[in-house]
């Protein structure tokens, strides 16, 4: 009797993509927005303070390309948003007279978007509740307020008077750098402590559409999070950590 040989695999498990791709990188993706969080007040007032800011920003793009997952498509699209967002960070920085900061704004804007969806995308279809996946949620809300920062950014560039900010910021005081970063978390988390305030209706409705978005992803997360957990089985129609 002849051996028989083992059946080859099929098409759609050679090209499953490796599973744990999108929840590692997560970990490393909050890790890097751990740190630009600690440092984000600090680094502004050293001497080299806009350097190190584009780093870490920088840091942060690099490990969220990462985060979206294993597939090749989906690492294209992310790396399409991502080089024009970078180009124009560190052009504008060395050489402001040869690209506006616009492009970096909008391009920072779609890539934290695009980002997001993903990472959203992956929690709903995650069959378990594990470290990993917890990793992505909070990645998500961080870079959900990353994701406003240059809208902010954009709205104060075409209008110096849309955000009123406090006394001793000093006259003609345009909203900028870590103020920017500090309302954006503020609004998301609808704290609204009200010394930055936007005065102009464009910022008004930035600001509202930022504070409905977290309350939204917020409750998305923790119905998923709580209906996967209670039910301990993979979600139907799913297969177990596999990437949009």
């Amino acid at each position: 009797m002849s051996p028989t040989n083992p059946r080859p695999p099929s098409s759609e498990t050679a090209v499953a993509p490796a599973p744990g791709t999108a929840r590692y990188s997560a970990v490393k993706l909050l890790g890097a927005l751990g740190l630009l969080f600690v440092s984000a007040p600090f680094v502004q007032d050293l001497p080299q303070g806009e350097l190190i800011e584009s780093l870490l920003l920088t840091l942060v793009m690099v490990a969220a390309l990462l985060a979206v997952g294993g597939r090749r498509r989906t690492h294209l699209i992310a790396l399409a948003l991502l080089v024009p967002a970078l180009a124009g960070k560190w052009i504008n920085h060395f050489r402001p007279d040869l690209m506006p900061p616009t492009v970096y704004i909008f391009g920072a804007i779609f890539f934290y978007g695009f980002v997001v969806a993903h990472l959203l995308r992956f929690i709903v279809r995650a069959p378990r509740v594990d470290a990993n996946v917890l990793c992505a949620g909070v990645a998500g809300f961080l870079l959900l307020g990353l994701l406003w920062v240059p809208a902010y950014l954009l709205v104060a560039r075409l209008n110096p008077a849309a955000f009123i900010l406090p006394a001793g910021s000093g006259t003609g005081a345009v909203l900028s750098g870590f103020d920017a970063f500090y309302f954006s978390f503020i609004t998301l988390c609808t704290i609204g402590y009200g010394d930055i305030a936007p005065a102009a209706k464009v910022a008004r409705m930035l600001a509202m559409m930022e504070g409905i978005t977290g309350l939204f992803y917020m409750a998305v997360l923790i119905s998923r999070l709580v209906s996967i957990h209670s039910s301990g089985q993979p979600a139907a129609g799913t297969q177990a950590e596999r990437e949009p």
